[in-house]
C-alpha cells in the first residue's frame, strides 16, 4: 500500500522538502509514496513553516526496506534545484510533487543525473518553473487597482486577478515592495492578499463579482492610453504574445485595442504626410 503524504497547501514547498527527507530515509521508491494536497490553507507567506505539516514517514510501517544511499546519510541536493524546485511547487500540474520526488530520488542514487541536460524529468521541471515565472510576470504586469471607500482615511485600491498557477502569495513581496505607502488587496480564486502599509495578510479566495466597479482613475488611464498609442508600432501578433487574449476581460485597456487597431494604418498614413515641427529652443513662460 502507497505511503500517503499530505501537504497542507498547493504550494506547500518548505512542508514537501520535510517529507521528503522522511521518505528518503526510510528507502521509500517514487512508485510507494502518494502525494496529496489538502484544501488551500493560510501559510507564512515568506516561506515559514506551515501548519499543515506533511504526515511523518514511519520506518517501521514501511514495506520497504532502507536505501545504503539515503539511510541515515544527508542528501546534497545542489542549489540549483532547490530554486527549481520551490519554482515546480507552484506550478498547477496535479503530478508536481510526485515528480519533484522522483527526480529527488534519482539524485540521491545518481548524483551524476545533475548534469544531464537531457533528462526528461529534468527537462519538465525546467519548463514548468518556466511558465511558473512567466505567470508571475504576467501577475506584475496585468493587475489593475480600482479605488475603494473602505471610510478608511485613504481608499483602498483593489485588483482582481486569475493566475495560471499558486503563485499569488510568492509574488506578494513584489506588490508590497512596489506599492508600500498604498492600501491595496489583491483577489484570485485561490486566496486574497491586503495590505495596510504595515501588515499583509492572506485570506480566502474570491470572486470576481468581488472584485469593485470601474472607477474615475480608470477613465483617466484609458484616456491616456488612447492618447499614448503608437499606431506606426502596432504588431498585433507580438501583442497576442506578451498580453494574451485570456488576460484581457480583466483589462480595462482591452477594450480599446480593436478599435485602435482598426484605425492605425489611416493613423500612420497622418503621422507620416504632417509636416515636421522645429523644436522651441526655450519653454515659454506660463502667463
Amino acid at each position: 500500500m502507497p505511503h500517503r503524504v499530505m501537504l497542507g497547501h498547493p504550494a506547500d514547498w518548505t512542508g514537501f522538502r520535510e517529507a521528503a527527507r522522511g521518505c528518503l530515509q526510510a528507502g521509500l521508491e517514487p512508485g510507494a509514496v502518494h502525494w496529496e494536497v489538502a484544501g488551500a490553507v493560510e501559510a507564512d507567506l515568506f516561506g515559514g513553516q506551515t501548519d499543515g505539516a506533511a504526515d511523518a514517514v514511519d520506518p517501521e510501517s514501511s514495506a520497504q526496506s532502507r536505501s545504503p544511499a539515503s539511510a541515515g546519510a544527508p542528501l546534497r541536493v545542489p542549489r540549483a534545484f532547490v530554486t527549481l524546485g520551490g519554482q515546480v511547487a507552484l506550478h498547477s500540474d496535479t503530478d508536481r510533487y510526485a515528480l519533484l520526488y522522483r527526480a529527488l530520488w534519482r539524485l540521491a542514487h545518481d548524483p551524476a543525473l545533475r548534469h544531464d541536460a537531457l533528462d526528461p524529468d529534468l527537462a519538465r521541471m525546467q519548463r514548468m518553473a518556466a511558465a511558473v515565472r512567466r505567470d508571475m510576470h504576467k501577475m506584475r504586469a496585468f493587475v489593475r487597482f480600482r479605488g475603494v471607500d473602505d471610510g478608511g482615511a485613504e481608499p483602498l485600491h483593489v485588483a482582481w486577478f486569475e493566475p495560471d498557477h499558486h503563485i499569488t502569495q510568492a509574488n506578494a513581496a513584489f506588490f508590497v515592495q512596489r506599492f508600500t505607502q498604498m492600501r491595496w488587496a489583491i483577489l484570485t480564486p485561490e486566496c486574497s492578499l491586503r495590505w495596510d502599509g504595515g501588515t499583509l495578510q492572506v485570506g480566502p479566495g474570491a470572486t470576481r463579482a468581488d472584485a469593485p466597479p470601474p472607477d474615475a482613475g480608470e477613465a483617466l488611464w484609458l484616456t491616456y492610453y488612447q492618447h499614448t498609442f503608437n499606431p506606426a508600432r502596432l504588431k498585433l501578433a507580438m501583442m497576442r504574445r506578451e498580453m494574451p487574449t485570456r488576460y484581457w476581460k480583466n483589462l480595462p485597456e482591452a477594450a480599446l485595442i480593436d478599435s485602435l487597431a482598426r484605425g492605425a494604418h489611416e493613423r500612420s498614413v497622418r503621422m507620416v504626410d504632417a509636416a515636421g515641427t522645429v523644436p522651441q529652443r526655450r519653454i515659454p513662460k506660463a502667463p
